[in-house]
């Protein structure tokens, strides 16, 4: 609950008051859970964060021994993750915002992580030279997909973007990238 208020607010707009009304707890009971107040609360929730993406998509990416199916699970889990593009990446968010100095590591190190396991199961599907360009390629996608299809209030653009994604990294596609290729 606490990291939907700042997905819906931003970091500026996520005032106490709200985040107490959002969540059913009192100004006094949220100090007592986060006695460093808004800044602690997202630290918090980017820790969350980042302990869902290196459980579902960065050990996947850098342990599983078939590269392939943990990329074509890191897909269907941002997919999931991000709601077929329907939900803000509050770390991105984050990044843009006047606070992003409050949490520049954590910042940098959810995207650093997330290319870098990406890096890795790039390298073992035999993308030795480009591996490192293509896992920051994807996530430069993911972000901007984010980005346009809630500009387009168009889901879809990100799905799009996903098989694209997936042809790119695999030389596979399991549908139509494009509704006008049928």
């Amino acid at each position: 609950m606490l990291a939907e208020v700042f997905r819906a607010h931003g970091y500026a707009g996520a005032s106490l008051a709200l985040i107490g009304t959002r969540t059913g707890l009192g100004k006094g009971s949220l100090y007592h859970a986060f006695p460093g107040g808004k800044v602690e609360m997202a630290q918090a929730v980017l820790d969350e964060i980042g302990a869902w993406f290196e459980g579902r998509i960065y050990a996947s990416l850098r342990d599983t021994p078939d590269p392939r199916a943990a990329i074509r699970q890191m897909l269907a889990e941002t997919d999931g993750y991000f709601r077929s593009g329907r939900r803000v990446c509050l770390v991105g968010a984050f990044a843009l915002c006047d606070e992003r100095d409050l949490f520049g590591d954590r910042i940098a190190g959810y995207f650093a992580q997330w290319r870098d396991a990406l890096t890795q199961a790039l390298r073992r599907c035999g993308h030795d030279t480009k591996a490192f360009d293509l896992a920051e390629d994807t996530v430069l996608a993911i972000q901007g997909g984010l980005v346009l299809a809630r500009a387009l209030d168009d889901p879809e653009v990100f799905g799009r973007m996903l098989k694209r994604l997936e042809w790119t990294l695999l030389g596979e596609t399991t549908a139509r990238v494009h509704p006008s290729t049928s």
